[in-house]
């Protein structure tokens, strides 16, 4: 369906997540989540550090930065501040974090950022978007952080464009939410629609393709 264009179904996903069940499985697997979840995605965040563009000097936000599994990706001449729900998560990140990067840890909701505004030229969100209660709040945050003329960056899996996995996703959806707290179907045209924002680059990485890099430019 052409960017823009209209739809019947004007939901962002048929599923909803609980936030305390998300900051509990996250405090649960914290110790394993490199392990779980580490080689098998990280060839796109390598992609997304392309993607970002960085400057020296940069002020970078990471949403939900976990374990600190993209922090020895960035380069040493940028300021990067990351955020997480998740304390166990942090604490992870903490111990994994090469003190010779500029990179300082906050616990904090991503949907309620303290940030004032336009105070970063990238935010960025790996693996992210699709595990928070409110997908388009977080976004508009992330948007109202970030510098005009600046790029938000999500690497996530969003709703196929091919209509009969899409029915799979959304049937599936409901029942990854309850068991292991994510969003199978989430509409990425829709969220960046609401959100007022525009891409200005999409691809598809890791192996297999089922993850879209998306690249968005802050223009006002």
């Amino acid at each position: 369906m052409p960017w823009g264009s209209d739809r019947s179904d004007d939901s962002l996903s048929v599923a909803t997540l609980d936030g305390n069940f998300i900051e509990q499985l996250y405090a649960k697997c914290a110790s394993v989540y490199d392990w779980l979840f580490g080689p098998i995605l990280q060839a796109g965040r390598r992609e997304a550090m392309h993607q970002l563009a960085l400057q020296p000097g940069n002020e970078i936000l990471e949403i939900g930065i976990g374990t600190g599994l993209t922090t020895p990706l960035y380069p040493d001449d940028c300021r990067v501040t990351g955020i997480d729900v998740s304390e166990p998560m942090l604490r992870e990140a903490a111990r994994n974090i090469d003190h010779r990067h500029n990179i300082q840890l906050f616990r904090m909701d991503a949907a309620r950022l303290t940030f004032p505004d336009q105070s970063f030229d990238v935010v960025y969100a790996a693996y992210v978007i699709s595990v928070v209660p409110d997908p388009l709040a977080v976004l508009s945050e992330m948007r109202r952080v970030c510098r005009v003329g600046g790029h938000i960056v999500l690497l996530n899996h969003f709703l196929s464009d091919i209509p009969f996995l899409a029915k799979v996703e959304r049937l599936f959806s409901p029942i990854a939410t309850a068991r292991f707290g994510f969003r199978t179907d989430l509409d990425a045209q829709l969220l960046l629609e609401r959100a007022r924002l525009r891409p200005v680059a999409m691809r598809k990485v890791n192996t297999p393709k089922i993850w879209t890099l998306v690249n968005c430019r802050r223009d006002d």
